[in-house]
């Protein structure tokens, strides 16, 4: 057994695990990675599965015998299995578990809150982030302000590669707090700042008598969203801080962190240990998240270590990186960049001020990509913020509307739905298989349907599936969104696993693609130690992998 369990870092994590299954995490030498087991018969137990003369269960007589005996795991002998599959060409069940019942979603309610802005905004649709020039212009000098007038564009190209596709690591940097191996995209996160300050300069502006502003008035940002929208996101308002161990033990680590953006400041005191020895940074933020701090050991022979702090405003951060950027592009501004962002100087509307740079997002549906891969919490909450201003509000909660009026147009009925954000974090989210199902059956029947399947998680091969089933029959045949909740129970100090769930696609074969949710609220691991979750997490990979294997009863 494992220490005492510690409430605070149990919320930490078990927040974090609510919105990314822990398929991915910490996978190295743990259950994530194992193949199927060779098929058994299933040991007898007083804990079956339910019958499935439930109200609305049907097809379990045919259900693969490696499943039944997960299900009767005594870990899960105080648990609720849910399990859905079907046909999507003809409405088919193959097989049903408590398809009507509220089950904690995790990162599966992203399914919902991604369909919503892909279809309202459009697969296509672009971001264009404009800089407008407000005041007199005298030759190359503008006696006035440059006006960033921020659009919700969720990267500002920090994850666009050449070809225009946004990149993406199985385990993103916005999990590096919580889950070592978190690893970060090659982009330079000031890529869109960079360009538009290019830009300034090719519209023949070398000097500016006035102020840089970031007009944030698309929507405000609401704190019920958590990680919070901004209307400007650069680098999703992180700073990364990379450790790397020194060459021998007693040496400084190594520090690397980005965006470079003033008035931030990092130090860190880390100090290299004998290979073996534990890895333990930790990271203090002051001065309204300005000052960041590192303390703590790396071991000689640990692999470079990512840290993350959040920038404490966005807006102003974004005001320095394009002052900041100007002065590289030979474009001087008068204005102290350490000042705030001075938003009283905002015009009303910009009628009639010319444009001197715009920055184009790629499609929307890379984005969406991003979120469903990485199970990208801030992209997702973001979702619902859009999907407001598409309302003509500026308010996120107005994008609920929005969202239910998608689900009502594509056959969802979302009164089997529960959400309070777009990541499935919130305590309240709740869904049922059939509603998840009934979207993703939805997409099958539409011209994005591959566009969508591909945009998933893929079993062994990429996202927060990539470590599981990577050299089972059905590697690369599962199309599947992961979710979990998972918290503590100081009480018997082992974790209490909310839920683990998972949804998408099977591969069958023959362009048939079957629909399914497979998912277990109630769980407990043996001890306190958060790697036992992974277990779980693998066996629900494992119920995916053979429901793809098994053929129809």
């Amino acid at each position: 057994m494992s220490g005492p369990i510690h409430p605070a870092r149990l919320r930490r994590a078990g927040a974090a695990a609510c919105a990314a299954l822990l398929f991915v995490a910490l996978a190295q030498g743990t259950a994530a990675g194992t193949d199927p087991p060779t098929p058994t018969t299933p040991p007898s137990s007083p804990t079956a599965p339910p019958s499935s003369s439930a109200s609305g269960d049907k097809g379990l007589g045919g259900l693969d015998p490696r499943i039944t005996a997960i299900m009767r795991k005594p870990e899960y002998r105080n648990a609720q299995w849910g399990l859905l599959q079907t046909d999507p060409d003809t409405g088919r069940v193959v097989h049903s578990l408590f398809p009507e019942q509220f089950f904690i979603p995790g990162s599966t309610a992203k399914l919902l809150s991604v369909s919503g802005p892909w279809q309202t905004l459009g697969a296509g649709h672009r971001f264009v982030t404009p800089v407008y020039a407000v005041g007199e212009r005298d030759g190359a000098t503008l006696t006035g302000d440059l006006d960033l007038v921020a659009q919700g564009d969720l990267t500002m190209g920090g994850r666009t590669r050449p070809d225009g596709t946004v990149a993406y690591t199985d385990l993103d940097h916005t999990y590096a707090n919580d889950f070592p191996g978190a690893t970060l995209t090659p982009e330079n996160p000031l890529a869109g700042i960079d360009r538009l300050a290019r830009q300034v300069r090719d519209a023949g502006i070398t000097r500016v008598d006035g102020d840089v502003i970031v007009d944030s008035r698309l929507f405000l940002p609401d704190p019920e969203l958590v990680p919070t929208p901004t209307p400007l996101i650069i680098n999703d308002n992180l700073i990364d801080l990379m450790t790397t161990p020194g060459d021998r033990a007693g040496a400084d680590a190594e520090l690397d962190w980005r965006p470079k953006v003033a008035p931030y400041r990092v130090s860190s005191t880390v100090k290299t240990v004998a290979a073996g020895k534990p890895t333990a940074v930790t990271v203090t933020a002051t001065d309204g998240g300005t000052r960041i701090r590192l303390t703590g050991t790396i071991a000689a022979d640990a692999e470079p270590l990512l840290r993350t702090s959040p920038i404490g405003d966005p807006a102003a951060f974004g005001r320095v990186a394009l002052i900041e950027a100007l002065e590289r592009a030979g474009v001087h501004v008068t204005a102290d960049p350490s000042g705030p962002n001075p938003v009283a100087r905002l015009p009303r509307d910009y009628d009639g001020r010319p444009r001197v740079a715009a920055y184009t997002s790629p499609p929307y549906a890379q984005y969406a990509k991003l979120i469903l891969k990485v199970s990208h919490n801030l992209g997702a909450n973001l979702g619902i913020c859009l999907l407001a201003v598409t309302a003509d509000s500026n308010q996120c909660p107005a994008g609920f509307p929005v969202l239910a009026g998608f689900l009502d147009r594509a056959g969802v009925d979302r009164e089997q739905a529960q959400l309070m954000d777009g990541r499935g974090g919130n305590p309240a989210d709740r869904a049922t298989p059939q509603v998840l199902v009934q979207m993703l059956t939805y997409w099958q029947h539409g011209p994005d349907a591959r566009m969508f399947r591909e945009a998933l998680p893929v079993l062994g091969v990429d996202g927060l599936l990539a470590e599981n089933c990577r050299n089972c029959p059905a590697r690369g045949k599962v199309f599947a969104k992961t979710g979990a909740a998972v918290g503590g129970d100081a009480l018997n100090d082992r974790l209490a696993v909310g839920a683990i769930t998972i949804a998408g696609y099977l591969d069958k074969g023959d362009g048939r693609f079957d629909t399914f949710y497979a998912g277990v609220n109630g769980a407990s691991t043996p001890g306190a130690d958060p790697t036992e979750v992974l277990s779980i997490a693998n066996d629900l990979a494992l119920i995916a992998a053979y429901l793809q294997e098994s053929s129809a009863p």
